[in-house]
């Protein structure tokens, strides 16, 4: 019973290392050694609970989104889309942030579109895309019904990327380009400026589809 319990302890150990060494640094860049010592466990312990570098980081996805439990547009119903795209760009700026659970899935969540792995297609859809369904909806209801798909997707992508700028831009370079020190009210500005300039692109984009239906 003793090496049971003690088993499932390094297995744990090993698990909170990987989440925050893979949602610091990325599949790619983490490594296996690294994960064990700060877990306290030789490399062997990896193939020994979990197969492989690949198998432990679907592990960690799946634990990290478990422990995240902050919904992105709490109360949908109740606001208006460019509200609901306030609430999303913020609540994924704070969670970047945040150095607990939110944020430690939210750093998985953008590194992963930053560099794919290939790993997670399966668990993509499962975990990722309800939670992508929402923000494409946001952008059809401010763009309007004439936007093409192709254009919603466009623009979320562009959202995306200006939220991503914390984790692509290393913290120095991003304090030097702002001239201040990145404290908790300047991400909020951030996150305005941000939900400011979306929505003045989206409604640009809906815009000039209705001048190209009218047009026709």
């Amino acid at each position: 019973m003793a090496n049971r319990e003690d088993g499932k302890e390094t297995r744990k150990r090993i698990l909170d290392a990987a989440c925050e060494i893979f949602a610091d640094k990325g599949y790619h860049a983490a490594k296996v050694a690294e994960i064990c010592r700060r877990a306290g466990a030789n490399v062997a312990s990896v193939n020994y609970y979990f197969g492989d570098k690949a198998t432990l980081y679907l592990e960690v996805w799946k634990e990290s989104f478990k422990r995240c439990v902050v919904s992105h547009v709490p109360d949908s119903q109740a606001q208006s889309p460019e509200e609901q795209l306030r609430a999303y760009i913020h609540s994924l700026i704070r969670d970047f942030a945040d150095k607990g659970d939110r944020g430690q899935f939210t750093r998985l969540y953008l590194t992963e579109l930053a560099h794919p792995t290939g790993l997670i297609h399966d668990l993509w859809h499962d975990l990722i895309q309800p939670r992508r369904l929402v923000l494409l909806d946001i952008i059809r209801k401010i763009a309007g019904q004439n936007v093409p798909e192709e254009a919603i997707l466009f623009c979320e992508m562009s959202v995306i990327s200006q939220c991503r700028t914390l984790l692509t831009v290393r913290r120095n370079d991003l304090e030097y380009l702002l001239g201040q020190p990145l404290s908790t009210d300047l991400i909020g500005r951030l996150a305005d400026h941000i939900t400011r300039f979306s929505l003045a692109g989206i409604r640009a984009i809906g815009e000039q589809a209705v001048r190209k239906d009218t047009a026709c």
